[in-house]
């Protein structure tokens, strides 16, 4: 062969890989997507599979309303305390890895909390099970933010709308399930589920890396240590804040609407047991539905107007729901406000992710799941020294002070 051929065959095989890389990475981040996703959609089935036991589960330890509450604490002490450490664990292990840990042992620690026999029991075992929760919410965002990188689109919300999805099923089941089963059999299923879902696709983002995504890291740090000396880092995390206390928003209604929802209908509006049930269901529909719009939205609109837009339409949805005379009104209302809050989180862990990596991800999580525990005590001691309808409305405020705080941080 001679030398001009040698030359002439070089360039063909470049010229092929080349032609043959794009579409293999692309395959490539849509089989990590796709595993991602079904991450997404346990966590939320495991977790509404737990919420929809916990009547039986205070049963069985004979807790009162107070002892309960603090067991209830467990979790949230242990989701916080793991998701402040988290973005430095996937910083040192990688993501992918922290997701499959914390995987498996939140679907381990499911069966805890239908074992335990006393109030202090249950909140040791809520706080394990809460650990596994904050690792994989951490780990699955991180996760995440590399794919929305990679795939240079914002398709965040395509991954919450799964851990809602998967949240709405858990809850159907285990509504069906509940007089059938006891807490122990019906949450083992669950955590056999977890199990083979983390199996599966456990190997799948442990094998295949996104296309960039340590080199991304790599150039994240260079630039965080540049920034140390210009001041530059002190404006990204000023931003990380920002975002964070936008997720501190959005989950604060989330946490509120959830726990009062069906109260207010109920007590304020006379509404019937099925019916006042409603009122949660049309907030978790319209939330599912505004985040599989998502990433459509957010390409046609632009982050900052997503979110000035959502805070916004919340805000006008939970003042009807809160101040409506009739059930209709109030459910409307739910429903709006469902599809304000829907993209607001997710497109903060984005934007967090973006900005400072995992450590990101970390920070506004952990601001996010604080907002999500404040609610319901919060507008608990409103409704106990006002009513219940005007400590609802701290829902709308929050909702615009969400809007305020992207305006800003668009700017």
């Amino acid at each position: 062969m001679s030398a001009g051929q040698v030359l002439a065959y070089g360039y063909f095989v470049q010229l092929l890989n080349k032609i043959q890389r794009p579409g293999a990475a692309r395959h490539e981040l849509a089989i990590v997507r796709s595993a991602t996703t079904a991450f997404f959609a346990i966590d939320g089935f495991i977790f509404a599979s737990w919420a929809v036991r916990i009547p039986a589960i205070k049963e069985q330890t004979a807790a009162s309303p107070a002892a309960l509450g603090l067991a209830l604490l467990g979790l949230s002490g242990g989701a916080v305390a793991t998701m402040t450490i988290s973005g430095a664990l996937c910083r040192r292990f990688g993501s992918g890895r922290m997701m499959v840990a914390a995987a498996i042992l939140l679907s381990g620690a499911l069966l805890l909390p239908p074992l335990a026999r006393s109030a202090p029991a249950l909140g040791l075992a809520l706080f394990v099970f809460g650990i596994g929760y904050g690792g994989l919410n951490v780990a699955m965002n991180s996760l995440a933010v590399d794919l929305v990188a990679a795939l240079r689109r914002p398709v965040m919300p395509s991954f919450h709308a799964a851990w809602s999805l998967g949240g709405l099923a858990g809850a159907g089941l285990g509504g069906l399930l509940a007089p059938h089963l006891s807490p122990l059999r019906h949450l083992a299923l669950v955590a056999l589920l977890g199990f083979a879902v983390t199996a599966v696709c456990g190997r799948t983002v442990l094998v295949r890396r996104v296309p960039g995504a340590a080199d991304r890291r790599r150039e994240d740090g260079d630039a965080q240590m540049q920034g140390a000396v210009a001041g530059t880092r002190v404006l990204v995390w000023r931003a990380v804040l920002l975002v964070g206390l936008i997720a501190l928003c959005s989950a604060y209604g989330e946490g509120a609407i959830g726990d009062w929802g069906a109260l207010h209908l109920r007590q304020d509006l006379g509404a019937g047991a099925g019916l006042a049930a409603a009122g949660y269901a049309a907030f978790a529909l319209a939330e599912a539905c505004g985040r599989l719009a998502g990433s459509s939205l957010l390409e046609r609109l632009g982050q900052t107007r997503v979110l000035v837009l959502g805070g916004l339409t919340a805000c006008a949805g939970m003042l009807a729901a809160a101040l409506a005379p009739v059930v209709a009104v109030a459910l409307a209302g739910f429903a709006l406000t469902g599809l304000g809050v829907a993209n607001m989180f997710p497109a903060a862990m984005t934007r967090a992710g973006l900005l400072a990596g995992p450590h990101g991800v970390a920070t506004a999580s952990t601001l996010g799941y604080a907002g999500f525990l404040l609610g319901p005590p919060a507008i608990g001691f409103l409704a106990g020294s006002v009513s219940l309808g005007v400590g609802l409305t701290t829902v709308s405020a929050l909702a615009l002070v969400a809007a305020a705080l992207a305006s800003v941080a668009g700017s």
